[in-house]
């Protein structure tokens, strides 16, 4: 007896793009939206050729950022010298090389130690709630009530030695209540969700529970609020050390640049001791703001409103 030709093809799995698309998880379905965001790929392109272009320092310059010249004090651009030197003879392209590298650490280490203080206290606010909840946002609010530039001065006028390791701490340690604020929100509006309640039913730990159901479904706007983190942190870097409150002399960054500008003679004399790292952090800056605002038209589409 011969199959039906009807029932064979009934049989088949429907393979139509609403189908297919249906079968993809939010992640990669975000992802897609991501890519047709022209601005948002443009910026992710231009943010891997900044990268890039400072890791690969030493094949773009041989000249060292920290050591001095003093017969090269001030010097215009020239052969040796691509943008000139500074004040105590120091090459100022190896400088903006090599000083993206330092403020990219910064933005990402105080983006990275941000976020996961924010995840874990967030992740025990929004699950547990009660008592953990009101302990974590009694302090959460306490950091909230200092402002963040008079509690960040505070706190590295404190400090005789600043490093890199502890100015990305003392970032860390005053920014992370508005994440955390963001993830326990997320939290309490997942916990009686029907998918949670399950995994409670039969038997799942705490743990395999916030890891496995909760910051999944809150991946989005934990990716969205690191790349604008990120960018802000740059920001705060460069004028900190803009005003003598960052990273410490002789340590390469582009606030310290602009820092060893700040004269009115070399403002007007010597643009391309200063121009440069400032296009450098507003073109940095701006690339990883247009990849924030695709991630959130991504996982957001009602945000969307073009």
């Amino acid at each position: 007896m011969q199959p039906n030709p009807q029932e064979t093809l009934s049989t088949k799995p429907d393979l139509t793009p609403n189908n297919q698309s249906k079968s993809k998880s939010p992640f990669k379905l975000a992802m897609g939206r991501f890519i047709k965001n022209k601005m948002a790929v443009i910026s992710v392109f231009l943010l891997l050729i900044i990268i890039l272009i400072c890791i690969l320092a030493p094949v773009f310059t041989d000249q060292d950022p920290i050591v001095t010249d003093l017969f090269q004090i001030e010097k215009g651009p020239s052969d040796e010298h691509v943008l000139g030197t500074n004040g105590t003879g120091q090459d100022n392209f190896a400088r903006l090389l090599y000083g993206g590298r330092i403020s990219l650490l910064v933005g990402f280490s105080a983006m990275f130690f941000t976020l996961t203080i924010g995840i874990l206290l967030g992740s025990l606010a929004g699950y547990y709630g009660g008592k953990v909840d009101s302990i974590i946002m009694r302090a959460a609010d306490i950091v909230l009530m200092l402002p963040f530039l008079v509690l960040t001065l505070t706190i590295i006028a404190i400090l005789d030695n600043i490093t890199i390791p502890i100015f990305v701490t003392i970032i860390a340690i005053t920014s992370w209540p508005n994440l955390t604020r963001i993830i326990r929100g997320t939290y309490l509006s997942l916990r009686e969700q029907e998918f949670i309640l399950g995994a409670r039913a039969i038997g799942a730990t705490d743990f395999r529970i916030i890891f496995r159901h909760f910051i999944p479904n809150a991946i989005g706007p934990i990716i969205v609020n690191a790349t604008l983190m990120m960018a802000s942190y740059i920001i705060i870097e460069s004028a900190l050390s803009f005003i003598g409150f960052g990273i410490p002399q002789p340590t390469p960054t582009w606030g310290n640049m602009l820092s060893e500008a700040m004269n009115v003679r070399i403002l007007r004399e010597h643009p391309e001791a200063w121009i440069p790292p400032g296009v450098a952090i507003f073109v940095t800056v701006l690339a990883i703001n247009f990849i924030g605002d695709g991630l959130r038209d991504a996982f957001d589409p009602k945000s969307n409103r073009r």
